[in-house]
């Protein structure tokens, strides 16, 4: 797969992919511009077509909503969450290379890095 990004997110707290998180891709440079807003589909991918473009190289930002997916789903949460959005910045050097972003997530901490799918 050459060029674009992919973002895939799992709920590992329960185990499952976290379907209906919102997410979104905003560009840096040179001024912040959001390029990609949606939500997490069934099989865990964020699959908006702007993310499937070639990117240009710069510092990019993807932006997940935890706090308001774990109320969606029913998981009782403090009224100031640990985690509310988690803002996790990229660069993006290759232009023709793909950019897999997994993100493995629980309502008290995050793990995302550039993956190989």
């Amino acid at each position: 797969m050459g060029g674009g990004v992919s973002i895939h997110v799992v709920d590992v707290s329960r185990g499952v992919v976290a379907a209906w998180m919102r997410v979104e891709v905003y560009a840096l440079e040179p001024t912040r511009r959001l390029v990609a807003s949606g939500i997490v589909s069934a099989k865990g991918l964020v699959e908006e077509a702007p993310l499937a473009q070639r990117f240009a190289p710069g510092q990019y930002e993807a932006v997940f909503h935890v706090a308001a997916f774990y109320r969606a789903v029913g998981l009782p949460l403090p009224k100031v969450p640990f985690l509310d959005v988690v803002t996790f910045r990229f660069g993006i050097d290759d232009p023709d290379a793909h950019y897999h972003l997994p993100m493995k997530v629980t309502p008290w901490g995050y793990s995302c890095f550039r993956g190989g799918a």
